[in-house]
């Protein structure tokens, strides 16, 4: 898949975020277990993420898995690394 697909995948899945983050607009509580918790919390320290912003990233991985069940974990992770680096005009080598 080109460049230029990935981009369409983020922005078809980034679209319906939008769409969904304006019909629920305030914050919601859940209940969570402990243990996901921290286990989120171990792989957000690593990550530099706070609990919540994990969290979200791994929905977002999850929901672009599901739309799109041949691609892999590593390249849904390097899909949303890349429009990340785009949004922010910087981008590092290595």
């Amino acid at each position: 898949m080109g460049y230029s697909g990935k981009r369409l995948l983020l922005g078809t899945f980034t679209d319906r975020v939008w769409q969904l983050k304006g019909a629920l607009a305030m914050a919601t509580n859940v209940k969570l277990s402990d243990d996901l918790v921290k286990a989120a919390g171990r792989i957000a320290a690593i990550e530099h993420r706070s609990i919540p912003k994990q969290i979200e990233f791994y929905f977002k991985i999850a929901a672009i898995a599901e739309a799109n069940p041949e691609l892999s974990f590593l390249l849904i992770k390097e899909i949303l690394k890349s429009d990340a680096e785009s949004t922010s005009g910087h981008y590092q080598f290595g």
